[in-house]
């Protein structure tokens, strides 16, 4: 599968289901997400209705590899973005999440969106490594509480 074209769109609500099992298995493997509980995907659906959330989804073969979403967050300032990222671990490494951004940044900066902020578990060395190779720089550390963990947030200026 990795030798097949990759295809980036704008996530659509038939998509939810199939996003939802690529996030179950994510969560299933752990300490990636700070995510706990699988979403199904009539709550991925839901989130996608979210005023001002752009979603897109990576396809090799027809087959959901990824996805990706920005959307305001009652923590940020009016002009930011919040970012999730989920890439299948099949695929990861081989330009998935690069695709990704690439379209998320063109649909945030289309929508006059100033920077994106990424919070990512301190932990997650995939996810520091992912978000550092696009730019993103650390502007605050959150003490973890509950037994999770410290949480880095990450700042990318569009």
């Amino acid at each position: 599968m990795p030798d097949s074209p990759l295809h980036t769109r704008p996530a659509a609500p038939w998509d939810a289901g199939a996003m939802a099992l690529l996030l179950r298995e994510i969560i299933g493997i752990g300490g990636t997400t700070a995510l706990e509980d699988p979403p199904s995907g009539a709550d991925l659906r839901a989130w996608m209705d979210t005023p001002g959330s752009l979603w897109s989804v990576a396809e090799r073969d027809g087959e959901v590899v990824g996805f990706q979403w920005v959307e305001p967050h009652p923590d940020l300032p009016e002009g930011a973005l919040d970012i999730s990222t989920f890439v299948s671990p099949a695929v990861q490494g081989v330009g998935v999440g690069s695709a990704l951004f690439a379209a998320t940044v063109a649909a945030a900066r289309g929508a006059g969106a100033a920077w994106i902020n990424a919070t990512i578990l301190a932990r997650n060395g995939g996810g520091r490594a992912y978000y550092r190779s696009r730019g993103f720089e650390t502007y605050a550390i959150t003490p973890g509480r509950d037994g999770r963990g410290d949480t880095l947030s990450k700042r990318y200026d569009l």
